[in-house]
């Protein structure tokens, strides 16, 4: 696998970067709640449709033991993995 080379940003680039990020952190100070109701709303989202997916799989909503033990094994997992990383 080879790495691509970064091509750094202009001046132009990072100036504008800048900007929206100061325009996004004044609109989340302007605008607590709305932007608490569009996380959750995107948490619920995705949950749901992890939901859907998992009930459309047969054998996984058929066997919520499995479906538990498969959770737990990836919670396991990934946990193994972000302490390795740190």
């Amino acid at each position: 696998m080879s790495q691509k080379e970064r091509i750094p940003f202009t001046e132009s680039e990072v100036n504008f970067i800048k900007k929206i990020n100061q325009k996004r952190v004044t609109a989340e100070a302007r605008f607590p709640l709305i932007t608490a109701l569009f996380a959750t709303f995107g948490f619920v989202s995705l949950l749901s449709g992890f939901e859907k997916i998992i009930d459309s799989i047969d054998f996984l909503s058929n066997n919520p033991i499995v479906l538990f033990m498969v959770g737990l094994i990836i919670l396991v997992l990934t946990g193994t993995v972000y302490k390795k990383l740190n």
